[in-house]
């Protein structure tokens, strides 16, 4: 079975409910890949985890979602977010840009960030405000001593790294989070804060419901 036979009933021009915009299409399809699953063909065993089936899996909505009217910014800002809920074993920026090359898409792409070291954790800490409301004001103060500073980097660098930058608004960014996080498996509450939270941000119930069904060949029916 070829990999065009596989895939094109879930690509950007398959049917899909309540997904018609090809942003939040080619999130859910590039957020439909489970990270720390698999590893990396050329490590062995014991090598570290590959968050991707295969880099194809990445590379091969380029072409369709260009051709759909997206713009190569918004492309590479999936991949650069997947690495805060995937790791960097996860989706690979150079089979991203590769996928653009071959597409010619003159590279690199203009820079997107608009965070710098001394405003990177407050500008964070306003997005997960943002986000999740006005209980998460002071929450990268919160924790055990000995664990606390992984919610100063939470603050910093998923949301303040990452979620400020340009190209998908917030309402987009947190679709992408809620399909990264549906993928992974092993983190079952963060899935249910992110439901509550792209409501609260006025995701509707259907692209919710739509999320795991356009992932559905990344993940297999049991997840979705």
């Amino acid at each position: 079975m070829s990999h065009r036979e596989c895939f094109d009933p879930f690509s950007l021009g398959g049917a899909r409910p309540g997904i018609h915009r090809p942003l939040c299409r080619l999130c859910l399809l590039r957020g439909g890949s489970p990270g720390g699953q698999h590893r990396h063909p050329d490590a062995g065993g014991a090598g570290r985890p590959f968050g991707l089936r295969g880099y194809d899996c990445l590379a091969a909505p380029a072409p369709d979602a260009l051709a759909a009217g997206l713009t190569p910014v918004p492309l590479k800002e999936v991949a650069c977010q997947a690495t805060a809920y995937l790791g960097l074993g996860g989706p690979s920026l150079c089979a991203h840009n590769g996928a653009l090359f071959k597409e010619g898409v003159p590279l690199p792409l203009p820079g997107q960030s608009t965070t710098a070291a001394e405003t990177r954790r407050e500008a964070g800490a306003q997005v997960q405000v943002d986000i999740f409301g006005e209980g998460m004001a002071d929450f990268w103060r919160s924790g055990p001593e000995e664990s606390h500073h992984i919610n100063r980097w939470l603050a910093a660098n998923c949301f303040g790294d990452y979620c400020t930058r340009t190209g998908p608004d917030l309402r987009q960014r947190e679709l992408i989070a809620f399909r990264f996080l549906a993928a992974q498996g092993g983190c079952e509450p963060q899935p249910k804060s992110h439901i509550a939270a792209n409501l609260r941000l006025g995701t509707g119930q259907r692209s919710l419901i739509a999320t795991p069904s356009t992932a559905l060949p990344y993940i297999g029916y049991p997840a979705a």
